[in-house]
């Protein structure tokens, strides 16, 4: 009896230990989780909680702070080739040097093709000994600038990990006034004049400094390749042959057309219009002209969505551009205005960037020679561009809004911040769907109503969240969400993108309460895009296909295997599992608005296609999303889609008219299936359709049917016949 009281007492005893266990971990510094630390500040005693805006760590020798320890993820997450941020520790000293910096995580898939891992390992460490507010330039060339060489064939991957690195490190150091001048002064932020307008040519905007201008000739790119290895390439662009040195390497043209001096002098009034439409408060337009031999947008740019030639720096910070951020230009009408083989205008976001472009900025463009199968080195020009001060106009501080954000608050509250309107919108739609849900029963009674609510929403749908918003969800939030639970979870990292964020939430509530029909059905943009296709196809009388019932049961399976193997993929490397998540046409068709390579525009014009004849073929059989929507609310709470004993047994009404044939033959409604359009509830309530109600309807009508008046025939009575009169005896 006492050994069994003595091995309880020791198994309670272990319990305890183990529950203490990750305590004892989140109550230690950050040097428990890095012990290397020490090695980087040997004359600490101990290392502070992580804390603060941004988030960051102190040491501490005796009560004198001597440092700051961070992980960039925490503090600027800057999505790179994969997709996802580089994840680095930087270590910095109150001398605002950068004491160490080392890669926690990293996702690139670049690193997997014949380049070793350990060359961005060494790429960041060359940071260590640069101050935070140095101007830090991958490739060098710029005027005050410090070079790092870029990873040869990495150069994406290369420009993220010093954005992130470089970024992450003055937004550190300038919140703990470690360098002079480098916080925010809270003074009124200038703004850009949109009641200004004044005609202009070509020659007014390139004298006055609107147009900024770089030009280099072969011999110049020769120059500063001078002393580096030769290409060996017989058409290399950066070596000309003897005679052709004056030839023009590039000739670049730059600008911001947000002024509407500039904007709608360049593009033209409606040209400018429609661009002013796509920017959110904050946001720049760069329009960037070029002729020459030389690609400012590259080779198509990386599968990443990053451009690796042409960016961005104000005040140390790198600007990337993506594709999303691409807008096309095409002839303008501007006067005097050359002819360029190649026009682009980027998007900057401020509300990812902090860019002020009514400060003085820099344009760099990255040249590379190839020196090998694998290995480049680089070349960075620059030229510097500030906005012409009569296109701004600067604030009094007392005119500066109340309720303006701190300039210290946290990025995702900046983010949310900016996009106040569009939350409000968002929530404005999820009200009026939360409202059709609740009334569902009323609004069914009234088909002509719900077929308006429902193409308008789905409308909505389709233009604010998805072509607007860029709220589409993919199968790959569920995936890094799988991810950050199991390895290192923080709300920060899903919070930067607040209309998917609050989408996201919405369809969690939806899933436990009603299952996956309410997003695929109402709030997919894809899927909505789909169901207008079909509905305008079968306006045209487009004639419908339906696959045969048995082999459309088992054309199901499809995107739980789908699921599976994008799941088994990002167990191994999410950034692979990414990759093959393009099954998902949402980038293309929503996200990137069909702007893309031919391939993946003729993908998702194909399933759109085919959705006119077979409506929403794709997410009945291929969505992977709609796959683990269907596996996390298969156990929901409620069902407010109403049968009756009748359904299936024998009326088949319902299962023949459902869109996604979501009702099988005996009438129950495969939950998992369905996409939640509420046609069956309309047939339910309609007397005119339903069976048992048309029966029900009958017999009212019979009771109700007035009793026919009996008619009274009076028949007289027949007149006795008179007796002749007997005849007198003889």
């Amino acid at each position: 009896m006492r050994d069994a009281r003595s091995r309880s007492f020791m198994a309670r005893l272990l319990l305890a230990l183990l529950l203490l266990l990750p305590a004892s971990a989140a109550l230690a510094g950050i040097d428990a989780r890095f012990p290397q630390l020490h090695q980087v500040f040997p004359e600490a005693d101990r290392f502070g909680d992580v804390e603060g805006t941004p988030p960051a760590a102190a040491v501490y020798h005796g009560d004198k702070v001597i440092g700051y320890v961070f992980e960039t993820v925490m503090v600027a997450p800057v999505p790179a080739y994969s997709g996802a941020p580089i994840n680095v520790l930087v270590s910095i000293g109150t001398d605002g040097t950068i004491r160490d910096a080392r890669v926690l995580e990293q996702h690139e898939p670049i690193l997997l093709v014949g380049i070793p891992v350990q060359k961005l390992y060494d790429f960041v460490a060359r940071y260590v000994g640069h101050r935070v507010d140095d101007q830090i330039v991958v490739g060098g060339g710029a005027s005050g600038s410090v070079r790092i060489d870029a990873i040869s064939s990495a150069t994406v991957t290369s420009m993220v990990a010093n954005e992130t690195i470089m970024n992450s490190a003055l937004k550190v150091a300038a919140s703990r006034q470690l360098i002079a001048g480098a916080a925010d002064t809270g003074a009124a932020a200038a703004q850009v004049r949109a009641d200004h307008f004044v005609p202009a040519d070509w020659q007014a905007l390139t004298g006055n400094g609107a147009i900024g201008h770089l030009q280099l000739a072969r011999q110049a790119v020769t120059d500063a390749f001078k002393g580096q290895p030769e290409s060996g390439l017989v058409d290399d662009p950066t070596a000309p042959a003897p005679g052709h040195g004056a030839d023009t390497f590039i000739d670049l043209y730059f600008t911001d057309v947000t002024p509407p001096t500039v904007g709608r002098n360049l593009l033209g009034a409606a040209a400018h219009a429609d661009l002013m439409k796509l920017l959110k408060p904050g946001d720049s337009a760069i329009a960037v002209m070029a002729n020459g031999i030389y690609s400012f947008k590259g080779v198509g740019y990386v599968r990443g969505g990053i451009f690796d030639r042409v960016h961005l720096l104000q005040d140390g910070k790198l600007v990337l551009f993506k594709d999303a951020d691409l807008v096309q230009l095409n002839d303008t009408p501007l006067r005097g205005k050359p002819d360029f083989a190649e026009q682009a205008i980027f998007i900057v976001r401020h509300g990812g960037s902090g860019f002020d472009a009514t400060r003085p900025w820099t344009l760099q463009l990255m040249v590379n020679r190839q020196v090998g199968p694998l290995q480049s080195i680089y070349h960075t020009f620059t030229r510097d561009y500030r906005m012409p001060a009569v296109y701004t106009t600067r604030p009094d501080a007392a005119e500066a809004p109340a309720n303006a954000l701190p300039a210290d608050a946290p990025l995702w509250q900046k983010v949310w911040y900016g996009r106040r309107v569009d939350i409000a919108l968002l929530l404005a739609g999820l009200t009026v769907l939360t409202l059709i849900l609740m009334f569902q029963d009323w609004i069914v009674t009234r088909p002509h109503l719900l077929e308006r609510l429902r193409v308008g929403f789905l409308i909505y749908t389709l233009v604010f969240i998805g072509w607007y918003g860029l709220a589409q969800l993919s199968v790959v939030n569920i995936l890094t969400f799988i991810q950050a639970v199991l390895h290192d979870f923080r709300w920060s990292t899903f919070l930067m993108d607040p209309l998917v964020f609050i989408l996201w939430v919405f369809v969690a509530a939806t899933l436990l309460l009603l299952g996956r029909g309410i997003y695929c059905g109402w709030l997919c943009p894809f899927g909505a895009l789909q169901v207008l296709v079909n509905k305008l196809a079968r306006r045209l009388h487009v004639p419908q296909f339906e696959v045969p019932q048995y082999l459309h049961e088992r054309l199901w399976a499809i995107k739980y295997i789908l699921l599976l193997v994008l799941f088994g993929m990002s167990l191994q490397s999410l950034n692979l599992a990414e990759h093959y998540a393009e099954v998902e046409p949402f980038k293309t068709a929503i996200t990137l608005h069909f702007a893309r390579s031919w391939s993946y525009v003729l993908y998702a014009l194909a399933l759109v296609a085919v959705s006119a004849f077979n409506n929403k073929f794709y997410c009945r059989y291929v969505c992977p999303l709609g796959a683990g929507l269907a596996v996390s609310g298969r156990f929901h709470l409620f069902e407010w889609l109403r049968r009756r004993k009748e359904c299936g047994r024998p009326c088949q009404i319902c299962a023949n008219e459902c869109e996604v044939k979501a009702i099988n033959a005996i009438g129950q409604i495969n939950f998992n299936e369905c996409h939640y359009c509420l046609d069956c509830q309309v047939t339910y309530a309609n007397d005119q359709k339903c069976p048992p109600l048309v029966e029900r309807r009958k017999k009212r009508e019979r009771a109700a049917r007035p009793l026919p008046t009996p008619v009274l025939t009076i028949i007289p009575a027949a007149t006795p016949a008179t007796p002749e009169p007997a005849k007198a005896a003889d």
